[in-house]
């Protein structure tokens, strides 16, 4: 199989995603796929390789990186940066390649490659690709429509409010402590816990950086962990430790910074517990093929899930291949076992 790995784009996570690109492809390839890292703004320019033997030359032509770097990227250069300065979305040639392909794995993360609209882009065209599609990626991606979601299916969330920027001016809130981050946001870019008032306004300038709508949240102090669910059947859950402060863009994919354990040390009950929200939160949000849940748990024991995530990190310190891990299955197999899942969804 010729398969395009999707990465990039214009979102915060760009950089993450160049990294889970880069994983999954050499983890195709030693399956025996051709598989082509490709970012999906920049595209390939046909002066600077032959788009008629992509995938012969995929190893070549593949974005590559070294490494996340520690900060998050500046969009406006990276806009800025591309040579035929079109206004779309796609670059040259992405949507050429995409339709050559057999299938195209996702390895976006948020922004437009986690919102639904390339997956509806894909539904267009034709084009085959794995993950959920784009109603379901739409509605999981806003956080506080997934809290509605959540709450109506009797999954318990954190309570929380939803401020558009151009309602600041008028806004009062006094519940404290509470956490702040951007509405469709990922990978804890512009989340600030807050204790007071003046907290409060750095953090809404902090989160209004990346959106227009930030969700303002209860603040649950206690354990994290993540549930990914392939299917709608829940994995081995993992335990989140960050050694220093919370779990942030630092602590995700900086390695070391983060104790993680998995399967998580719970009783049998917290266990079963957890994962069944996290089969209910699955079904509720119309997710089909695969997803990752995020949770926290309180010193009383009571559970909160927080999101979800319809493309799952797929680096060196991501969650989904450890819970995958735990349960026998390499990060070679879990790769060509998502498509292997994805492709049902065209049968």
């Amino acid at each position: 199989m010729d398969i395009v790995v999707l990465a990039g784009g214009l979102s915060s996570e760009r950089d993450v995603s160049f990294k889970s690109g880069d994983m999954v492809a050499k983890a195709l390839r030693a399956k025996g796929y051709r598989a082509l890292v490709l970012d999906v703004f920049m595209g390939l320019f046909d002066k600077e390789c032959d788009v008629t033997d992509a995938f012969e030359k995929s190893e070549e032509y593949s974005v590559k990186i070294e490494s996340i770097p520690t900060e998050a990227p500046n969009i406006k250069s990276i806009i800025e940066s591309r040579a035929d300065k079109s206004p779309s979305f796609f670059g040259p040639n992405v949507i050429k390649l995409c339709q050559k392909a057999d299938i195209v794995f996702m390895a976006l993360h948020g922004g437009e490659g986690e919102s639904g609209k390339v997956q509806a882009a894909f539904d267009l065209f034709g084009i085959k690709y794995t993950g959920n599609d784009f109603i379901s990626s739409a509605i999981a991606m806003d956080k506080q429509i997934t809290k509605e979601f959540l709450n109506r299916a009797g999954v318990p969330t954190p309570s929380g409010v939803l401020l558009k920027k151009s309602c600041r001016k008028n806004f009062s809130f006094d519940k404290y402590p509470c956490i702040v981050k951007p509405n469709c946001g990922g990978s804890s870019i512009g989340v600030t816990i807050v204790d007071s008032s003046e907290e409060l306004e750095k953090a809404l300038d902090a989160a209004f950086e990346w959106e227009d709508e930030v969700v303002i949240e209860q603040f649950i102090n206690g354990r994290e962990f993540s549930d990914g669910v392939i299917e709608g059947k829940a994995l081995p859950i993992i335990e989140i430790t960050p050694k220093q402060g919370f779990y942030d863009y630092k602590n995700k994919y900086v390695a070391g910074s983060t104790v993680e354990t998995c399967p998580a040390i719970l009783s049998a009950d917290e266990t079963k517990k957890m994962q069944n929200y996290s089969e209910i939160a699955f079904k509720a949000l119309g997710l089909t093929t695969y997803a990752r849940m995020d949770f926290m748990m309180d010193e009383n024991g009571d559970m909160y899930c927080l999101e979800a995530n319809t493309l799952p990190g797929m680096t060196p310190t991501s969650l989904m291949p450890q819970e995958a891990a735990a349960e026998g299955m390499n990060f070679e197999e879990l790769c060509e076992h998502l498509i292997q899942v994805s492709l049902k969804k065209y049968d």
